[in-house]
Order: structure tokens, then sequence, then C-alpha cells
């Protein structure tokens, strides 16, 4: 290549305009009624859908995962289907999230999309969703929500969406609690996805800890938690065998153990700081 040929080079990259960054935003989902429910979606659920309604009136179905972990599809009919889990990450889920919609309502019905640059600043889910939008997910038993309507369900199609739900994490919503999950995996876990500030829900559980009342029943122990969208999760192990139809009771005992918890405004003892101090240092990977 000549010098000639390496300036122009260089000067059409000068000349293409910079993307602008989304900025990162700890707690994307903030806001949203149901916000617990779009981060159990994004982070924990295998298999999970709920359908949202945009200002302009559109539906569109969130759901957990699409096949090969695309943004969205359009089906046949027009209708917009989003992966909550996918490989496009800017720093803002509410952003990538709303993108995908937007970018979408673009393409070909019977199309996926395909997005080969992260967006730009912009419109984020909360500003697509209407106003009185509420969030609902639903657990699924399998992928069918990857299968469009139109499509006949062949016996290869249900042998393939088989495989893929068995091997899914086995998990379960526990009754009368929201975005509260039981999973096995290996061993029966309860992860609570909590809409509190971080700081005040681990206060509210260092003073429970305090007092030897973070079990959820006997041999059910806290063992951690993690971050999730800015949200604090806490993970149980359970006593081995648990199903989730036997949490509602425990889980509504905790429940207002903890909301107890919460309501104490004065500031940690001494001594509960040092259980604090334990409690941030067994933080879990069980996604």
């Amino acid at each position: 290549m000549g010098k000639a040929s390496r300036r122009k080079n260089r000067a059409e990259v000068a000349a293409k305009p910079k993307r602008r960054e989304v900025p990162f935003v700890e707690r994307p989902f903030e806001g949203i009624t149901g916000e617990t429910g779009l981060v159990a979606m994004r982070e924990i659920l295998p298999m999970a859908q709920a359908k949202v309604e945009l200002k302009d009136g559109t539906e569109v179905l969130l759901v957990s995962l699409l096949p090969d972990q695309v943004p969205a599809m359009r089906r046949e009919d027009g209708s917009i289907v989003v992966g909550m889990q996918s490989r496009m990450s800017s720093g803002d889920a509410s952003r990538d999230v709303a993108y995908a919609i937007e970018e979408a309502l673009k393409i070909e019905p019977g199309s996926a999309l395909r997005l080969a640059e992260l967006p730009e600043p912009g419109d984020r889910l909360q500003d697509l969703l209407a106003d009185d939008a509420a969030i609902e997910v639903e657990l699924t038993e399998d992928f069918g929500f990857w299968i469009d309507p139109a499509t006949e369900r062949t016996p290869e199609i249900e042998d393939a969406l088989r495989e893929a739900s068995e091997s899914a994490v086995p998990m379960a919503a526990v009754e009368g609690q929201d975005s509260a999950y039981w999973a096995r995996m290996g061993k029966e876990f309860l992860r609570w996805i909590r809409p509190e500030d971080e700081n005040e829900l681990l206060a509210a559980l260092t003073r429970l800890q305090a007092k030897r009342e973070t079990d959820l029943e006997e041999g059910a122990r806290l063992i951690g938690a993690f971050r999730a969208c800015g949200l604090l999760v806490p993970v149980w192990e359970l006593v081995p065998g648990t199903e989730a139809d036997e949490l509602e009771k425990p889980a509504a005992e905790f429940e207002k153990r903890l909301q107890a918890a919460l309501a104490v405004k004065e500031p940690l003892t001494p001594d509960e700081k040092r259980v604090r101090d334990g409690l941030i240092s067994r933080q879990v990977n069980l996604r």
C-alpha cells in the first residue's frame, strides 16, 4: 500500500464519527414495577416469559433466553420476542433491552435480530413501557417460546425443545413471594431477589443473623448473597430433598422477620458490624 493510500485510509477512519458509549447503570431496571422479575429473567431463570405493553400499544414478549442468545426475534405475525439474556451488554441492561425492541421492529417478519454493534445512548426500557405496565414473570416448563406459533410443531422440534429443557437447571417460584426461586443444582437452594436498597437489606440481614434468625427453617441456612443488576440476592442452602411447595410457609415467616428488621433504623452495634463483615465475606456465585 502506498503512502497516499495509507493517508486516505487514516483520513477515512478519522472522519468516521466515534460511537458514543452507553453510561454504566448499576441498577438498570429501577423504577419498573416488577424490577425483581426482570432481574430474575436476566440473571438466573432459564425458562421464563413476561408480556409487556409499550406506550404506543405494541405488545412485546420478554423471555429469558433465545436460541444462540440472539437479542430478539420477529415472528411471522410481526410480534416481537426479546431475550433478556443475550450476548449484547453495553453496561446498561435497560438500554440493551430497549434497543433490541427498537431494532426488532425494523426487521422482516420471520427473522432473528443480529446486531454487530452495541447501542449508543437512547431510550431505556423505562421510556418505552406503558405508564401502567407491570412485569409478571411466568416460569415455563420448556423453551416453547422459541417457536413461532405459526410453525408446525414437528416431532423433531419437540425433541429439540425437550433436550434443551432437560439441560436447564430445575427451578420453581415460591408461592406467595415475589422473585423467590427454588433451584436444584445437585443440592437444593433458595435464591431470593430482593427489591430493597442493598445497604438497608444487608443491615436487616445482619440484625437477624446476630439473633440467629436467618435460617429459613431448621437446617435451611443462609449461606451468603450475590449482587444482580444492583440488587442483593440472599441464598439459602435447603434441607436435602426440599421441594418448592414446601417453602411457602417458612418464606412467609422469614419475610415477617425481615420486614421487622428493616424497620429498625438505629446504627448497628459493634458486635453487629462484625456479623455484617462476616455476611459480606460470604459472597456466593450460584447463577
